[in-house]
């Protein structure tokens, strides 16, 4: 390397040597004053970072040393300040000795705070746009999980409802082809016989389009009750008469009616209790005598009506879906097996009727031992009013 003077000061002396490409050549220049006697003041080094730094508004304390890049040792400092363990930035060394054995460093300590004072609001931002992203990610999640379970109700549905229409529907097509036969003339037994089936499907497939029409108006609140006094023990004993006469299994009912009538809708509650006697007979165990308790109360301006089975009850986790929409569970998947079958909306009728009522229906079960349903609804019209009037007022 060459070096050129235009001016060179008398008594001036250049001094030349060995230069490492590596090097920063002011490493060869700071070494050559210090050998000169001119060595590197930290004071005035001091001073030079203390101007940029305010230049540059950043108000941290700061110190200049020597150190040996070597071993990281610290060789001299600026300033008597103890230097803390974390919450510091170092600069990278700059030599100061071709032989790398003493470089200088300049150590910011604590400039986190003058960073985050300017950054804050970038920060916040930040922040926030992170919280909405990940909110965004879970909803997004949540509906598509959501998306699936809607989309595994609907299969369920299709199977349970064209397995509960197929079947009456068959019988319906079997009867019709044996009435049309000229034969069945001469055997008026066997005609009234297909003809009574032909009448019992027809209502069962009635029922269970008008369940699902009432469900429907009762979800969009265009359903009425029509209150009246409703004596129990009639009603109950014609829910009692049909069960006997068409289940396969041996049925026990107990009645223990303390309230002899409650105030409701004659039609809606009848079809109620017996939904809930319909399951108490489906969730049976499969050996024994299905056992079915119902009683009646009146307290605290509450009629209610317990139906209570020796059945195979349900969960914990089981009860708080049970009411829902279509939710039959592990029903759905014993219905293929042959055993169960319906719609999955037995228990979300009553709890629509009850609400409807201005009432509510509650369950409680042990599993392997019991379940009980219990409706609830006003004892007296006047009540009912007062609980109408008082829900308009909230409104």
């Amino acid at each position: 390397m060459k070096i050129r003077m235009a001016c060179t000061p008398e008594g001036t002396q250049v001094i030349g040597g060995e230069v490492n490409g590596t090097i920063n050549p002011l490493t060869y220049f700071c070494e050559n004053l210090s050998n000169m006697g001119y060595k590197m003041s930290l004071l005035k080094v001091d001073s030079i970072a203390s101007a940029l730094l305010k230049e540059y508004s950043i108000e941290s304390n700061f110190v200049v040393c020597t150190m040996n890049p070597q071993n990281d040792s610290i060789l001299q400092v600026s300033k008597k300040e103890k230097l803390p363990l974390w919450g510091i930035i170092k600069s990278a060394p700059f030599a100061i000795k071709s032989d790398s054995t003493e470089a200088v460093q300049l150590v910011l300590v604590n400039p986190y705070k003058v960073f985050f004072e300017r950054m804050g609001l970038l920060m916040i931002a930040s922040f926030i746009m992170l919280v909405l992203v990940i909110g965004c990610i879970i909803y997004q999640i949540k509906v598509i999980i959501y998306q699936k379970k809607v989309a595994k109700l609907r299969e369920d549905f299709s199977y349970a409802m064209i397995h509960d229409m197929k079947t009456p529907l068959s019988s319906i097509m079997m009867c019709s082809d044996a009435l049309n036969d000229e034969k069945i003339e001469s055997m008026p037994e066997l005609k009234k016989s297909f003809l009574g089936v032909v009448k019992s499907e027809t209502v069962h497939l009635l029922k269970l389009i008008n369940r699902l029409l009432t469900i429907s108006r009762l979800e969009s609140h265009k359903l009425t009750m029509v209150k009246e006094k409703v004596q129990l023990e009639p009603m109950l004993e014609r829910i009692m008469e049909t069960f006997k006469a068409k289940s396969t299994k041996p049925l026990h009912f107990t009645l223990n009616l303390q309230a002899k009538e409650v105030n409701a809708d004659k039609e809606y509650l009848e079809e109620a209790v017996y939904n809930l006697v319909d399951n108490a007979v489906k969730y049976s165990k499969d050996e024994g005598e299905v056992e079915i308790e119902i009683t009646s109360e009146c307290s605290g301006g509450y009629s209610c009506i317990k139906v209570r089975d020796n059945g195979i009850g349900f969960s914990e986790e089981d009860k708080r879906k049970i009411f829902d929409k279509f939710e039959r569970g592990s029903a759905i998947k014993s219905s293929r097996l042959g055993k169960v079958a319906g719609f999955g909306l037995g228990l979300n009728y009553v709890y629509r009727v009850m609400e409807a009522h201005g009432g509510t229906v509650t369950a409680s079960s042990v599993v392997g031992k019991f379940s009980e349903f219990t409706l609830y609804m006003s004892a007296s019209e006047e009540e009912d009013t007062e609980n109408k009037m008082i829900d308009g007022k909230q409104n």
